[in-house]
């Protein structure tokens, strides 16, 4: 396979659907002569014309309902935004028109449009530059939103994307242009909707997508050195969601966007619905992009995750059985007096193991876990651990978190 950038991915998959079906057709600010602010569209005025890549004025608004218009009457528009950040100027036609026209149409009218465009923070630009946008696209009935993270997996969701009926939000790291990565020379597409198990684990489960899945890989590695199998997901997909893949297990989330109503919280919903008790069983996190931690040039990025990751979530040595018992206990009392006997249990079995009590809004129960474990493990000397995380994703309503982690020595 050959090694291609994010930016050539994208400009490969632009033209093979405009090769592949005359009613593609590119539209935004300097997609034409000036070839894409991050050069995407590299060569596709000299290819296809200036009838189907279309220079616009800087009137976001305008070019979007245009482009809604046009996809009304069979055409499939991709919109580029400069920036998702200048989207906002545009989102009463991306949200009031094309989210609701199939319905307000009473199915008579599909919009297979796309918006595209850099997402995110990146190096040296301002706060207006800097947003997260997938959260409240994500927010919206009627639209898909997409978030690829490697060159391989832009390519293949932006030509299912621009072959799809409906609207679709693809929302591209503005720090990956340059990341490099294999991509195959042959046909292919990778559906809307699902998510990639991306590295095989049974520890703990690192959930991702856009440009943190591959800080997420980073960290899995190091974790690796340690003896701690993390599987990874990207998610790939933010709306709709692949809850089958993500649903089990210890998981966190790794995101760049912020926390509160963010698709980490999202997430949380989905395996609180899918019967894991989230506040009982304490095992997910969301861990922030730490930036302002890689700024400071003494850790890398994925360094810092697995700095977070350990402080908030060690190392799950409680066995899967116990987890799966945790997800059916109904009440927090019960499941914490399950997972005191669980990890008493493996903690007895161990030399010398660390024992880590975490809580996010529960330093009462938490202590009395602590005492109650001290009883218990009799067998061998402990090492205890009373940790304090910030607020759980998913858990405001409940009665707070409590999580035991045992590691071994």
């Amino acid at each position: 396979m050959a090694i291609v950038t994010y930016r050539d991915a994208l400009n490969q998959a632009l033209r093979e659907e405009m090769q592949r079906d005359d009613r593609v057709f590119l539209m935004g600010e300097e997609v034409g002569i000036y070839q894409g602010a991050y050069k995407v569209s590299k060569g596709l005025l000299q290819e296809f014309g200036e009838m189907r890549v279309v220079d616009t004025p800087i009137t976001e608004l305008g070019f979007a309902g245009v482009g809604v218009g046009a996809a009304m009457v069979g055409l499939r528009p991709v919109i580029e935004f400069m920036t998702w950040n200048f989207a906002l100027l545009a989102l009463d036609q991306v949200v009031n028109s094309a989210a609701k026209m199939l319905y307000m149409s009473g199915g008579q009218f599909n919009i297979p449009i796309v918006f595209r465009g850099p997402n995110g923070a990146a190096l040296q630009l301002s706060a207006q530059h800097s947003q997260a946008w997938e959260s409240w696209l994500a927010h919206i009935p009627g639209l898909k939103v997409v978030a690829p993270g490697t060159p391989y997996d832009a390519k293949g969701l932006l030509k299912s994307a621009i072959r799809d009926d409906n609207p679709v939000m693809f929302l591209e790291g503005e720090m990956l242009y340059n990341v490099k990565g294999e991509v195959p020379e042959s046909e292919y597409t990778i559906p809307l909707g699902k998510a990639q198990v991306k590295r095989e684990g049974d520890h703990v489960t690192i959930i991702s997508y856009g440009k943190m899945i591959n800080v997420a890989q980073q960290a899995a590695d190091l974790l690796a050195k340690d003896g701690i199998r993390a599987e990874v997901i990207d998610l790939l997909t933010l709306r709709p969601l692949d809850s089958e893949t993500v649903a089990g297990g210890l998981a966190l989330l790794a995101q760049h966007a912020a926390e509160i109503a963010s698709d980490g919280g999202d997430a949380a919903t989905v395996l609180q619905s899918l019967g894991h008790d989230i506040a009982a069983l304490r095992g997910f996190a969301s861990i922030p992009d730490l930036s302002h931690a890689v700024r400071t040039g003494r850790v890398s990025r994925a360094q810092a995750f697995v700095g977070s990751l350990v402080k908030i979530v060690p190392v799950l040595r409680i066995e899967h059985g116990a987890i799966e018992e945790h997800a059916r206990v109904r009440t927090f009392a019960r499941a914490i007096e399950t997972m005191i006997d669980a990890a008493a249990t493996e903690a007895n079995r161990a030399d010398g193991a660390r024992v880590c009590v975490i809580h996010s809004h529960a330093a009462t129960e938490a202590a009395n876990v602590v005492t109650a474990l001290r009883a218990r493990i009799t067998t061998a000397p402990a090492q205890f651990e009373l940790l304090e995380a910030g607020p759980v994703i998913g858990t405001h309503a409940g009665p707070g978190a409590v999580g035991i982690f045992v590691i071994p020595a």
